[in-house]
């Protein structure tokens, strides 16, 4: 038998997408339902200003459309179907939905202005109610973030790596990062320990199996993102929306 988990922040993964199609209202609402501490969704900036979930720069895996989506214009975008009927939400629609019931794990996935525009939309957000602290935004792409930094330092952000840096935990200082989000196999217990002892906690992803959880909290790891939010939380009477 597994022993029981410590205490771990849970996170879904692009919504839920191990029960809903990812980045869509159906999958943040899945998450929701299932009481996860946080929702993470990508979010691409379109050339005509618009933000969007998706996580692919192209269309073919995830939705019905094909070629890159900076190429379709953003209302054939829109309208494309990103898995049962689903469409591609923007990112107000999907604050809207969350409506600060969790906290909400936004990663930055182009670097074409996004993190200007999205630091715009959470300034909007705090104006209307919502606390910096209900907010994580996240990103591979350092440079970007560091914009995001800039340009709304009150809001806590991840430096997303999927290995260890060379530059060790160090480089989180240099970022302003609040956070370090790494991939489950990469994950380096004392890399952790070092983040830790600065006030950094780490996140993996991506953690689908409560025995690959319990070896990570071994590692020093504090909080998962995960397809499948239903194996880790007590599921409500609501069934998943498919």
């Amino acid at each position: 038998m597994t022993a029981p988990l410590p205490p771990l922040t849970i996170i879904g993964h692009r919504g839920a997408r191990g029960l809903a199609p990812e980045n869509t209202l159906a999958g943040i609402e899945t998450a929701l339902r299932l009481g996860v501490d946080g929702v993470e969704f990508d979010v691409q900036r379109h050339p005509d200003g618009g933000l969007f979930l998706l996580h692919d720069l192209t269309l073919e895996r995830t939705t019905d459309g094909q070629g890159l989506a900076a190429a379709q214009p953003f209302e054939t975008l829109r309208r494309l179907d990103a898995g049962h009927g689903e469409r591609v939400p923007t990112l107000h629609e999907a604050l809207d939905l969350i409506d600060r019931r969790a906290l909400v794990n936004i990663e930055l996935k182009t670097w074409n202005g996004c993190a200007a525009a999205v630091a715009e939309v959470i300034r909007a957000q705090m104006a209307l109610g919502w606390d910096a602290a209900q907010f994580i935004v996240s990103s591979f792409h350092l440079p970007e973030l560091q914009r995001f930094c800039s340009a709304l330092p009150e809001v806590p952000v991840a430096a997303l790596y999927c290995g260890v840096p060379l530059s060790g935990a160090a480089e989180l200082a240099t970022l302003g990062a609040a956070q370090v989000h790494l991939a489950d196999e990469f994950v380096d217990a004392d890399y952790v320990a070092a983040a830790a002892h600065d006030g950094r906690p780490a996140w993996a992803y991506t953690v689908n199996t409560p025995e690959a959880a319990q070896r990570l909290t071994t590692l020093g790891i504090t909080g998962i993102f995960t397809d499948h939010p239903e194996r880790f939380l007590r599921p409500v009477a609501t069934a998943p929306v498919q």
